[in-house]
């Protein structure tokens, strides 16, 4: 289905003149490309829904990294490209969950799970990316479900 999405996107942008966002797709369509190579390699089927997902947010968090890099090297213009990268790749991304939805599902694995303390951190994160893939920001997460953990203890 995002395959599809992305196809349609580029066709979209081709036909509208928008450059960057023509750009920006065909970036991701090379990154996936890549990606299926690797799993083709590995005997593996193509990506998944969930690993496209988690390219995207790769990709998002790779661009953000950047954009702090060229800031601090007092390049703006190329820390703006990158910023208007992120921007297009999160319209493929599905609404992201708040705080309070992330506690929600931390707390909801940690049960299922049957978590103790922190040494079960890696257990709960697995159960979290297989369910809340490009929905969930991990990074935020990961903070959140020490804290539970840690009660918890």
């Amino acid at each position: 289905m995002l395959r599809e999405r992305l196809t349609a996107e580029m066709k979209e942008a081709m036909k509208a003149g928008d450059k960057p966002k023509l750009a920006t797709v065909r970036m991701i369509q090379a990154a996936l490309k890549d990606k299926d190579i690797e799993s083709r390699g590995l005997g593996k089927d193509p990506a998944s829904d969930e690993e496209i997902l988690g390219l995207l947010q790769k990709m998002i968090k790779q661009r953000n990294e950047s954009a702090g890099v060229y800031e601090q090297g007092g390049r703006p213009e190329l820390a703006e490209n990158e910023r208007a990268e992120v921007a297009i790749i999160a319209g493929f991304l599905p609404q992201q969950m708040d705080e309070a939805e992330t506690r929600a599902a931390i707390e909801a694995a940690v049960a299922e799970t049957g978590a103790a303390g922190p040494k079960d951190m890696g257990k709960v994160i697995g159960a979290l990316k297989a369910k809340y893939a490009g929905r969930m920001d991990f990074a935020k997460a990961s903070g959140l479900l020490k804290d539970v953990l840690n009660a918890k203890a």
